[in-house]
């Protein structure tokens, strides 16, 4: 069989253009591979790699082998009998990225008007999400709240194409809390039945006990809990602490029993410290974290996953995202906050992960954290481990995701560019600024994504049907 190539036939070099995704052929390949069908290796011939944990990209030549949705070997002497071959045409190949705060099911900016819609569109609209994020390079992403495990396993059984999706279920609020989008003159249940919201209400120890047992038992990754006030939540500030030491202590308990962690959206150093000496593992945007707190998160090896783009789309689109002025007003001075946590952070040593927590049409953002970070002072190397091996370790995938290891999964992109010098190109811009970048938001400089050893976007026509030639 004859080496494919990323290169467009007769072309020579790559076109900007839509991105393909390849719908049909990686549903089939799914299919297939799970009627344990007879699979034949992939090997990515002529690329570069890219080291995430020494911040270090090799030179031209090197190759990678896959079989059966994992890293079989790299740098190969000969291709497996059988092979498929694509020539990467000298292009850095790398982990997949992964984003630690996303909600996919929050189609809409006014989060109060999810509890409104059918869960039917609710799904169909979160599938046009997870495709943007998969075109975007994004192979892994951690929901939040609002994701469940019906559509963790569509994607996982390829119905719908997107990236590995590691989901929380709803997030524990406490009444008037973050998760609790009832108004002032609403009196509704708010309990966080199946796709609706992002949230669920639970008061007392005993409460937040069984709410988050039920979450586990539904397949949370791991549970997330609202400790503090949030923008987009109507009868709360941004600077309330919210739930009891006993009820946070009671929620980490549960989830340390079940062998896993818990997120807690804060953002003072207030609220953050109680999160912390109740046994959280990551803090999720701590946009007002101070030395102080920012040590002790590091001395407790606890993780920071700062969403600033959230707050710059919210600024820019909000209202027309769907979100009441009132609760955009809310945002205030978070985008510069933000920038100025994770500046403090950084000189602290705390591990950060990317995140962007964005709703609705402002998904399209998601890219833009890389420049929110560039801007605060980060390295390219830094923004890269924080979007693959930093994840990788908050989610107790270490060896499995964020780096090209024999063994780990074969989520990998293609990159037109090296990110360790121009991180820019991870957002679809370049270094003078310019945009590339298209109607999905970002990804333009991404060619090729591979998820679960599968093509999941291709840059030509060309490579639409190689997943039928994997998995026969």
């Amino acid at each position: 069989m004859e080496p494919y190539s990323v290169v467009p036939p007769g072309d020579g070099a790559l076109e900007q253009q839509e991105p393909l995704l390849a719908r049909d052929s990686f549903r089939y390949a799914k299919q297939r591979r799970a009627q344990r069908c007879e699979e034949s290796p992939l090997v990515l011939t002529n690329c570069r790699l890219l080291d995430t944990r020494t911040g270090q990209c090799s030179s031209f030549g090197h190759s990678v082998v896959i079989k059966r949705g994992r890293i079989e070997a790299v740098d190969a002497q000969l291709p497996p009998q059988g092979a498929v071959v694509i020539n990467c045409s000298g292009l850095v190949l790398m982990p997949g990225l992964c984003d630690a705060h996303v909600h996919v099911t929050a189609t809409t900016a006014n989060l109060a008007g999810l509890y409104s819609l059918p869960e039917s569109l609710v799904t169909a609209r979160a599938a046009d999400i997870l495709e943007g994020m998969i075109s975007r390079g994004f192979t892994t992403v951690r929901d939040a709240g609002g994701a469940d495990w019906g559509l963790a396993e569509a994607v996982e059984e390829g119905s719908i194409l997107g990236p590995r999706l590691l989901f929380t279920g709803h997030a524990l609020s406490q009444t008037g809390g973050h998760g609790d989008f009832r108004g002032k003159g609403e009196d509704c249940c708010c309990c966080g039945a199946a796709l609706r919201g992002i949230g669920r209400v639970c008061d007392g120890v005993d409460a937040c006990r069984a709410a988050a047992r039920d979450e586990l038992r539904k397949g949370a990754h791991c549970i997330k809990v609202m400790a503090s006030g949030g923008v987009a939540s109507p009868t709360d500030r941004l600077t309330n602490t919210q739930f009891s030491l006993e009820e946070l202590t009671a929620i980490c308990q549960e989830a340390e029993a079940a062998g896993t962690y818990v997120a807690a959206h804060a953002y003072t150093p207030p609220a953050i410290k109680r999160a912390l000496s109740a046994g959280v593992r990551s803090i999720e945007h701590g946009n007002w974290l101070d030395e102080e707190t920012a040590s002790l998160m590091a001395n407790l090896g606890a993780y920071l996953v700062p969403t600033t783009i959230t707050y710059a789309a919210l600024q820019r689109e909000g209202v027309a995202a769907g979100m009441p002025q009132e609760l955009v007003d809310k945002v205030g001075e978070a985008v510069k906050q933000g920038q100025r946590s994770m500046a403090v952070a950084r000189s602290c040593g705390v591990k950060m992960c990317y995140g962007s927590d964005l709703l609705g049409a402002l998904h399209k953002y998601q890219s833009e954290e890389f420049l929110l970070r560039t801007e605060a002072g980060m390295s390219a190397p830094e923004l890269v481990a924080a979007a693959t091996l930093h994840c990788a370790q908050l989610f107790n995938k270490e060896g499995e995701l964020g780096e090209l290891l024999a063994g780990a999964a074969a989520d990998l992109i293609l990159v037109d560019g090296d990110p360790l010098q121009d991180i820019a190109c991870l957002a679809g811009s370049s270094s003078d600024g310019s945009s590339s970048s298209s109607s999905s938001g970002g990804g333009s400089n991404i060619p090729l994504v591979i998820k679960d050893g599968l093509l999941a976007k291709v840059p030509h026509v060309g490579l639409l049907d190689v997943n039928r030639q994997l998995v026969r």
